[in-house]
């Protein structure tokens, strides 16, 4: 299995355009905004969440790019972890596909109806299929979900639907037996979590923030903004880590100081077992 990270930054990728905090004017490497590509046979795609910057995305990373035939794509469906803007937004952008199996929990295929009519608006160009997260088997990899938060996006917050609003999902290839877990939004460590993610070759955890007075010390936030927003911080999660998977941070936001490589707080996740890749970064299970 080959599991792609397109992008590792939260919504508004870093630097952000209307930000001039310490980290944004840094000079820290840019990061797009979050999204993963996994394949069984480097041949047939499925991205997990779709950003806002995925035409770049898919034109920087050769696998994902269009061919040998005039209008051949190699990408076979979509996984959405959440109905958030900068995980769904990029199915707009996604429109001149054909159409496309996309999988997510009820409550969010039914905010990408009603709250953000991304589905009526896809539906027009015909081809697409909406399908409830569940464990299924597809090109070789099967996957399973687990319901990991209630939190609903700022544009659904009207909406009567029940939840899990965020699932994780847990990706094995059927031939090799390699497991990928994807959790880029954890509110807590939830229940299960640790049996969802054993004999796991690779975790890609929620990063956005590294601690919970975070946005109000960079930005001037309203300080315990962290909770509300349904992120678990790095200090939070990282004394949860056990040996035997490779865990590694994505979704990390522009406040968030492990976004520069010289940072103390950088160094304190190396030291404490995880890694805090790149986008392009490529691993194989």
């Amino acid at each position: 299995m080959r599991v792609i990270l397109l992008g590792t930054a939260a919504g508004g990728g870093f630097p952000q355009w209307n930000c001039a905090c310490a980290l944004c004017v840094s000079g820290a490497p840019p990061r797009t905004q979050d999204c993963v590509a996994v394949s069984a046979d480097g041949e047939g795609w499925y991205l997990l969440n779709v950003s806002p910057d995925i035409r770049a995305q898919i034109l920087a990373t050769p696998p994902l790019r269009a061919g040998p035939g005039p209008r051949e794509i190699p990408l076979r469906g979509v996984l959405l972890t959440d109905a958030e803007l900068d995980h769904s937004l990029g199915l707009l952008l996604l429109r001149e596909a054909g159409g496309l199996p996309v999988w997510a929990p009820d409550a969010v295929l039914g905010a990408l109806s009603a709250q953000f009519p991304a589905r009526s608006i896809i539906d027009g160009y015909g081809g697409w299929d909406w399908l409830p997260s569940s464990d299924v088997s597809i090109d070789g990899l099967r996957v399973s979900v687990l319901p990991v938060s209630d939190k609903r996006p700022k544009y659904a917050r009207s909406s009567t639907e029940d939840g899990p609003w965020v699932v994780a999902y847990r990706i094995e290839d059927v031939e090799t037996g390699g497991v990928f877990v994807y959790a880029p939004c954890l509110k807590s460590w939830p229940d299960g979590f640790d049996d969802f993610t054993r004999g796991a070759g690779l975790v890609l955890l929620d990063g956005t923030f590294f601690a919970p007075d975070e946005m109000s010390g960079a930005t001037s936030a309203e300080a315990g903004a962290q909770p509300a927003m349904g992120h678990l911080p790095i200090t939070g999660s990282l004394a949860k880590l056990r040996p035997g998977p490779r865990w590694a941070y994505t979704h990390l936001n522009n406040t968030n100081p492990v976004v520069d490589p010289a940072s103390p707080e950088h160094a304190a996740v190396l030291d404490g077992g995880a890694s805090l890749p790149l986008d392009g970064t490529e691993f194989k299970l």
